[in-house]
């Protein structure tokens, strides 16, 4: 059976998390459920090794900002073989579950609407990680996890204080734990790099969404 932790043990959105506690620091009985959205397979390798002994995660891929429908399928396809082969070693009480959210790229078009000219990091991308966020949270109710979190910030091409600033936002919106973590610290980054080589991953060289797209 999966306990919440008690009040005293809950993850505060006020008590940043920069150093990450070892699974024999923490003090749960037993594993809180995780919906931890993500953005693509490769950065979800380094966030899922680093999770996999405290929590019982779900990847939740909802990504309406990938508005090309093969680049989409890529990235989740991507996914789906890093879960299934990571699952290979863990238990069945511990293996990853896969959600994907509905893929309708007319939400991201909706609140980047006004904002197609703005740099990479500015307005647009702002209201990009509120979407995918706040369904992320809205997930986690629906399906009974108990905190939700996000990948994006193992990225060092994503604003991790505001990522965390609008996921806690959302967590006392919707009274629900948001896990706040900067997954490029410890090197988060350079890891996620070296396990998508060994597990064969597609790696993408843009955001997603047409405005961020490389010409090539």
């Amino acid at each position: 059976m999966i306990k919440k932790l008690q009040p005293q043990q809950q993850i505060q959105c006020n008590e940043k998390q920069q150093e990450f506690m070892e699974p024999s620091e923490t003090l749960m009985v037993s594993k809180n459920t995780l919906l931890l959205h993500s953005c693509c397979g490769p950065c979800s390798t380094a966030c899922i090794e680093r999770l996999i002994d405290t929590y019982k995660i779900t990847v939740f891929f909802y990504n309406p900002n990938i508005t090309d429908r093969d680049e989409y399928e890529k990235r989740k396809s991507s996914q789906i073989k890093f879960i299934e082969k990571y699952n290979e070693k863990l238990d069945d009480d511990n293996k990853i579950e896969f959600i994907e959210g509905e893929y309708l790229p007319e939400e991201f078009f909706h609140v980047s609407e006004g904002f197609e000219q703005e740099p990479e990091g500015g307005a647009r991308c702002t209201e990009c990680f509120r979407l995918r966020l706040e369904r992320t949270a809205q997930a986690a109710i629906r399906t009974g996890n108990t905190l939700f979190g996000t990948t994006l910030t193992v990225s060092p091409h994503k604003n991790y204080t505001l990522i965390s600033a609008i996921g806690c936002e959302l967590a006392n919106k919707y009274k629900i734990e948001f896990l706040d973590m900067d997954f490029k610290k410890k090197a988060g980054f350079q890891r996620s790099i070296q396990l998508s080589k060994e597990y064969g991953l597609y790696r993408q060289n843009y955001c997603g969404c047409e405005f961020s797209k490389i010409k090539k």
